[in-house]
This record gives C-alpha cells, sequence and structure tokens, in this order.
C-alpha cells in the first residue's frame, strides 16, 4: 500500500515536456520566425512598421517573449518592435553547447541582430534579460541608441558565500520530472506586487513554456552556470541615455540596486512605480509602458 501510494504521488506530479509542434501552434503569430545560428534556432517575433525605430525587448529568467505581449502591442503602432526567447528559455530551446555565460548570451543575441540587419535600435531588458542589456550594450555601443533596464539582474548579493549567483540543491534536479501548476503560480504570483493581478493564462503560458522541450535541463544548466562579478566595468562604459524601470514593492530585486545603476551608469535616469513588483510589463502593462514611451520621446544627443 505505501509503496502504492508514493507510486501514485509521482505519478500525480509527473510532468512531461509537451509537443513541439503543440506549443509551436500556440504560441506563434504569423509575425513569429526562427532564427537559425550555430548552436541554436531562435524564436523571434517582429511587429510594426519596416522602417520605424527599433525596439529590442529582452525577457527574464523563467519567462519567454510573450511577457512583452502588451508593451509590443502598443509600441508596434510607431517602431519595429523584435523580441525573443533567449537561449534556453521558451520555443527557441536549449543551446548547443549548452554555454550560458554572459559572454555566450551576448554573441548569441549579436548573431540574431546581425542575421536580421539591425544596424542599431533601442535594447530593452528585464530582470536576467536586463543583465543580457547591458552587457551587450557595454559591448557593442555602437549598436544601441537608448537602452531600458527594467529591474536588471547583475549587482550580486551582500550576503553571497560565494561566486555562484543562484543556489542550486540537488533536490532542484527533480524539476526535470515534476513541475505541478501550482509551484509555478506560486513561484509568478511572488513576482506580483498584488497577485491577484495575474490571470490562470500568465500561469499557464509559465508553466507551457518551461515545459517545453529541453527547456528544464537547459534552465537548471544556466543557473549552475551563472556567477556574481563586479558589473562596475560594462556599466561605466554606456553612455547612451538609460531607462531604470523598477517597481517599487519589488520583492526578487529590490529598488534599491537603482541607485547603485544610476550612481554607476553615466547618463541613466531613475523611475520607480508604486504598488508594482518585479513584472511591471505585466503587472502594470499600461502604466509601465507610459514611462518607457516618455523615455524613447526623448532625442538622443548627436
Amino acid at each position: 500500500m505505501f509503496l502504492g501510494l508514493v507510486l501514485l504521488a509521482c505519478w500525480s506530479l509527473w510532468t512531461p515536456d509537451l509537443d513541439r509542434a503543440d506549443l509551436e501552434r500556440q504560441y506563434t503569430r504569423r509575425s513569429s520566425q526562427f532564427i537559425a545560428t550555430p548552436g541554436l534556432r531562435t524564436h523571434v517575433q517582429i511587429e510594426g512598421p519596416a522602417q520605424a525605430p527599433v525596439v529590442l525587448l529582452l525577457h527574464g529568467f523563467g519567462s519567454s517573449l510573450q511577457t512583452w505581449d502588451v508593451w509590443a502591442d502598443g509600441l508596434s503602432t510607431d517602431h519595429r518592435v523584435v523580441r525573443l526567447d533567449i537561449a534556453g528559455f521558451g520555443l527557441t530551446g536549449p543551446a548547443e553547447p549548452a554555454d550560458y555565460s554572459d559572454e555566450a548570451d551576448v554573441q548569441r543575441l549579436l548573431a540574431v541582430v546581425d542575421q536580421l540587419g539591425l544596424p542599431s535600435m533601442t535594447v530593452v531588458g528585464h530582470s536576467m534579460g536586463g543583465r543580457l542589456a547591458w552587457h551587450f550594450a557595454a559591448a557593442h555601443p555602437q549598436r544601441v541608441d537608448k537602452l531600458v533596464l527594467i529591474a536588471p539582474d547583475g549587482f550580486p548579493d551582500p550576503q553571497a558565500k560565494s561566486d555562484k549567483t543562484y543556489d542550486v540543491p540537488a533536490w532542484m534536479g527533480v524539476a526535470r520530472y515534476a513541475l505541478p501548476r501550482w509551484l509555478i503560480n506560486k513561484g509568478v504570483a511572488s513576482a506580483y506586487a498584488d497577485p491577484r493581478r495575474l490571470d490562470d493564462a500568465t500561469a499557464r503560458r509559465y508553466q507551457d513554456m518551461l515545459l517545453a522541450p529541453g527547456v528544464r535541463p537547459a534552465v537548471l544548466a544556466r543557473m549552475v552556470q551563472t556567477r556574481n562579478r563586479d558589473p562596475l566595468p560594462w556599466l561605466e562604459r554606456l553612455h547612451m541615455p538609460t531607462l531604470l524601470l523598477w517597481g517599487e514593492q519589488d520583492a526578487m530585486i529590490p529598488v534599491a540596486n537603482a541607485l547603485d545603476y544610476q550612481r554607476a551608469i553615466p547618463h541613466a535616469q531613475r523611475v520607480v512605480l508604486p504598488q508594482v513588483g518585479h513584472l511591471p510589463h505585466e503587472e502594470q502593462p499600461q502604466l509601465s509602458l507610459q514611462a518607457m514611451r516618455t523615455f524613447l520621446q526623448r532625442p538622443v544627443a548627436p
């Protein structure tokens, strides 16, 4: 009986990968395309007038390009909006080789924007995507007109006991086989100041994208590989206009970090949104989009 109960519990929690073809039918748009670069097939969506200024959107950890749906719909009236699933996430899936270092991420992003023929753009990154955005801007400043960092990752936790950004205990390997909806709901809701704003469709999308083939091992590999390091040598190279956008009630990357970035980046301005958590573009999309639009309207100095 005991063995039967254990097997029943395992069966009830077991969550296998979803079928890629089904996911692509559900989560691609007419604007979707897949860009082939060495070791990767990157899912990209492009909307808006072909000759308009380009805005590139980079999602955060555990997310996918659909996190930007409201922003993309709003910006694409007068901008060319490009968004993608970062390596290891969503319909892009794992990279080969499985190198998820900052340098590898920058090289993969460069390969995609080169294939798309994008000479310059406004780069927007949230959380992990913010870390990629400022690394890319520091490495290729001539390609970045403006930079928008939404609660970006990058400053190490002062209490960190090692150079590892994420503590990855062995039991987390279970996520390869079991990733129930209630666990996803709990994790995503903690990124909202008001968890009631998290709707069922958004929670399902997070789970579906994490259950895309190969994503869970890639996520764990990225966590193991991500390292703390001093961001100042990169941030001090950022001379383009920069917006730091933060939710006042961010429980994941505290709003106090905004001051660290503002001190480090020469031309940074800070906007803090009240009663908003770690996902401003999801929790309060119109409010955060207005801050973004105000920033985009600022002229770029020659």
